[in-house]
């Protein structure tokens, strides 16, 4: 019995390690050559972000997790000195929770939630037809990192490279917290 549980550990670690592992990027993203527009309208200056750590986060406005803008607001105003970007990314992708006007998402962030942190123009974040950005990111992160639903997260490091993601529900509080401070204190 001991050496059926210790094979079975053994086991576990090793598929978890496989997990953590494919978590970490392997092909940096040239942030100069990312293009996105701002939901104001215009090219956002997303070579601005090189030696950045990046939070990207496909939103929505009309999602059970639409209060998240508010905790994405805190770490923006938190974190932005040390070399955090907070970028969300309106998308429609899930349950058509996002149905509005790159206007009318602005104006209902701003009022709702007092968003400062950038925040891109309506984009496509899942499958074929997702936004290159989203879709080097999958190349990154394989089907477990790639968005299911509205508020996922994903953490890239200075050195354009994925870290880690996060659901909408794992993607809050302390996990996340310690993920961006180990992050920003990286390659300093």
């Amino acid at each position: 019995m001991k050496v059926v549980r210790m094979m079975v550990f053994a086991l576990l670690g090793a598929l978890m390690s496989a997990v953590r592992g494919a978590r970490a990027g392997r092909q940096p993203i040239d942030w100069s050559r990312v293009s996105l527009d701002s939901i104001g309208g215009g090219p956002m200056s997303t070579a601005d972000f090189s030696g950045r750590v990046v939070l990207l986060v496909n939103t929505a406005s009309r999602c059970g997790f639409t209060g998240q803008y508010h905790g994405l607001e805190i770490l923006w105003r938190r974190y932005r000195d040390r070399g955090l970007i907070v970028l969300g990314v309106p998308s429609n992708d899930f349950g058509g929770q996002e149905p509005g006007s790159n206007d009318e998402i602005k104006r209902f962030c701003n009022a709702t939630f007092d968003v400062t942190f950038p925040l891109a123009g309506k984009q496509v974040v899942s499958g074929p037809k997702a936004h290159p950005l989203y879709r080097w990111a999958a190349a990154q992160t394989g089907p477990l990192g790639t968005p299911s639903w509205n508020f996922h997260k994903l953490l890239v490091g200075r050195d354009g490279r994925m870290i880690d993601w996060f659901s909408a529900v794992s993607g809050t509080g302390l996990n996340l917290d310690r993920a961006i401070d180990t992050a920003l204190a990286a390659g300093r």
